[in-house]
């Protein structure tokens, strides 16, 4: 485990839950580029868990449960809402960052 990822995949996730939190209803991004912006924010969580993991598994299925408590959570705040696409697109987000990170690994473990 190298608990440096691990820290900023917490602390990612705290940014995630305070952005959730926010009831601002005007103020998101329109379709689709709200999709594109679960998609990426999962994508770097993800990253964030396999590098501190270093294992896709959990990596993914800490990222993809956090999407889903998420979007509960969210569906609590005013002017907001849980939206069974956002939580496609953090799954998907969420399934490409650690198997991508795990591709970086690789790489790195290459090297002379």
């Amino acid at each position: 485990m190298r608990p440096f990822f691990a820290l900023l995949a917490l602390l990612w996730m705290g940014a995630l839950w305070w952005l959730s939190d926010r009831p601002a209803p005007g103020a998101g991004l329109p379709h689709p580029w709200d999709k594109l912006a679960h998609f990426l924010a999962y994508a770097l969580l993800g990253a964030l868990w396999r590098r501190g993991l270093s294992r896709f598994a959990p990596a993914f299925l800490l990222s993809a449960l956090y999407g889903v408590v998420d979007e509960w959570h969210q569906s609590f705040v005013p002017g907001r809402e849980a939206f069974g696409l956002d939580l496609v697109a953090d799954f998907l987000g969420a399934y490409f960052g650690a198997r991508g990170a795990g591709r970086w690994e690789a790489q790195e473990a290459s090297r002379p």
